[in-house]
């Protein structure tokens, strides 16, 4: 029997193996390793946070990834390049085609407010270029007598210039701006004239010379780093291990959550790009690569740059917090003191920006593909639509700026789909196709072969490492995230905020500890389920009763937002399923019929 079928239409298929594992890498490659990882690991026990980092990379990382591989190189014999479609061949039933709409789901939503950051690194890019960084601190720092007032003073100014810049002070503040707006025009442009080239002269050979270019950058600012005074110091904050960190479950989840920004698994990309291959093309070391350059990026560039420098220049303080504060107000404020700085924060935001595009490339593929393959559109057809429908998405995510709420809530969503994606691929790889002949399947025309424990691996090990995960994030995350969705939960929140900073002030000569501090808040205001009645409040507070209410209506028109957010993307998947349902009973469901009259199916396949 025939491995690709003669009566299917012919398929772009990937010009070279270096082309794929460079697209793969660069997929994966992005915000999230040099910015996401360091913050993480150095918040999560340092050099202890690698022990559940590489276990999280060998049990869930790696077995997904080949997983991934497998299927869409066998899905690209059915004729399909989508992820619906994929799944529909694999596994003809119904929860497949709701698997495939989340793979869609996930990529177009993170695009949605991912080409945001794009359009903010291409900025500071910019704004280093034309020295108005430097402007800035000289502004700031005019009038500092001491080294902690001129720190105070630098991370303050680039606090200002995020916010400002963000528009994270108001709904709407973002869009005010028309050097944002045109910035972000310019990334969709560059992002859809990349995509509408096609798989070969678009996607592959950008990331062709896209990724050694963002290495090359790295690699410099890299040495540079290395080669300042004292930089041990820095160093020794970013990896001494703290083993006490290793007794609590949140780090092991968010070493686990990393390994799935890491390597793009969960997100549908891995399952369209492999499905470009040929049918004796290998998966086990081209995904090895893959993963490989990915790591390298995220633990020897990522890790060894922002942490460590900012430590040296700018304190401990300063050296441990979230993706935004790190990436967009810690390393302009490193730029103030480090030689050269206008030069390596322009090469630093630009490989930023590298590394951006090539991930928002790939989040756009899997869509595209699945519009061709499902509805039999043309490439200008199908990038228009996706135009239209990730640029509307864009703006609402802009626009709903104040605090990056709307942003904070679709990737909190898109996290959770995430997992549950990678929970569903591996649970069918390992039990509707069968992990043994699964495995048989990953082997077909692999430079090496995997061993039969894998099939173990993926058929109990890493499913239930899986849904432990998915449980535990939801257990621990979710709580606050259903809270804030409610007006009235998240109203009192906001008000019992302006009497909580107002008491922290009041006794802030008291030398009160942090628990003390608590307890005194509490002593006051009551348990914080019930709301604080101003009249039983002492006089010095309960003048604050206006600014309380205004909090509350803020509150509960942020709880609506958030609402809105979770709706809509409800609804979009909703239409994803609807969509998908539509194109397997038609075009799809035909193209499939099709390839297994040409001979095409998986037990000729693992033979």
């Amino acid at each position: 029997m025939s491995a690709e079928p003669s009566g299917l239409p012919e398929k772009e298929r990937w010009g070279s193996k270096l082309g794929v594992v460079l697209a793969v890498a660069g997929s994966a490659v992005g915000l999230g390793n040099f910015l996401r990882f360091p913050g993480v690991a150095v918040n999560n026990g340092g050099g202890a946070f690698m022990i559940p980092y590489i276990i999280s990379f060998l049990v869930l990382g790696i077995p997904i990834a080949w997983c991934e591989w497998t299927m869409g190189r066998l899905g690209g014999r059915y004729g399909q390049n989508n992820a619906p479609g994929i799944m529909y061949a694999i596994w003809r039933r119904w929860p497949a085609k709701g698997l495939g709409a989340v793979a869609i789901l996930i990529p177009v939503t993170i695009y949605m407010y991912y080409v945001l950051l794009e359009a903010w690194c291409l900025d500071y890019c910019v704004f280093f270029i034309k020295g108005g960084f430097a402007e800035l601190f000289q502004t700031a720092t005019a009038d500092v007598a001491s080294r902690a007032d001129e720190i105070t003073a630098v991370v303050g100014a680039t606090g200002t210039h995020f916010d400002k810049t963000f528009g994270t002070a108001s709904h709407g503040a973002l869009l005010e701006s028309g050097r944002t707006i045109w910035l972000v025009l310019i990334c969709f442009v560059v992002n859809f004239f990349i995509i509408y080239q096609g798989v070969t002269r678009g996607i592959e050979l950008f990331c062709k010379w896209a990724m050694p270019a963002l290495i090359l950058c790295a690699t410099i600012i890299l040495v540079r780093v290395l080669t300042l005074p004292n930089i041990s110091s820095g160093l020794g904050f970013m990896w001494n291990p703290d083993w006490e960190r290793l007794k609590d479950p949140q780090v092991w989840l968010e070493a686990s959550g990393q390994i799935f920004f890491s390597l793009s698994v969960g997100f549908g990309i891995i399952l369209c790009y492999s499905s470009y291959l040929r049918s004796n093309d290998d998966v086990v070391l081209t995904s090895l690569s893959a993963s490989s350059t990915n790591e390298f990026c995220e633990v020897i560039l990522g890790g060894m740059i922002v942490v460590p420098t900012a430590f040296l220049f700018l304190g401990a303080e300063n050296a441990a917090g979230s993706t935004f504060g790190l990436g967009f107000i810690t390393i302009p404020a490193i730029m103030y003191y480090m030689p050269l700085g206008n030069f390596f924060g322009a090469m630093w935001f630009g490989l930023l920006f590298l590394a951006a595009v090539t991930s928002s490339l790939s989040m756009l593929q899997p869509a595209i593909a699945f519009l061709e393959d499902g509805f039999g559109l043309g490439r200008r057809a199908s990038v228009s639509i996706l135009g239209i429908a990730t640029a509307l998405g864009c703006a609402l995510t802009g626009y709903f700026s104040k605090g990056l709420l709307a942003l904070d809530y679709a990737d909190h969503l898109i996290n959770l789909c995430m997992i549950f994606a990678a929970t569903g691929t591996v649970l069918i790889f390992g039990w509707a196709i069968g992990a043994e002949r699964g495995v048989r399947e990953m082997n077909r025309g692999g430079d090496f072969q995997v061993p039969a424990v894998i099939a173990i691996m993926i058929r109990y090990v890493t499913p239930t490492f899986l849904i432990v995960i998915l449980v535990g994030w939801a257990w621990t995350k979710s709580a606050d995230y259903v809270d804030g969705m409610n007006p009235e939960t998240r109203g009192a929140q906001y008000a019992r905020a302006v009497y909580e900073g107002t008491i922290a002030k009041h006794f802030a000569d008291d030398g009160l500890t942090d628990e003390q501090l608590e307890a005194k808040q509490l002593e006051i205001l009551g348990p914080e389920e019930q709301p604080a009645a101003a009249a039983a409040l002492p006089q010095w507070l309960s003048a604050l009763e206006q600014d309380a209410l205004q909090a509350q209506a803020d509150g509960r028109k942020d709880a609506n937002v958030a609402r809105f957010v979770f709706i809509g993307i409800g609804a979009f998947w909703l239409l994803l399923v609807a969509l998908t349902d539509i194109a397997c009973r038609n075009r799809i469901g035909r193209t499939v019929e099709q390839a297994e009259r040409d001979g095409v199916g998986l037990e000729e396949a693992s033979v």
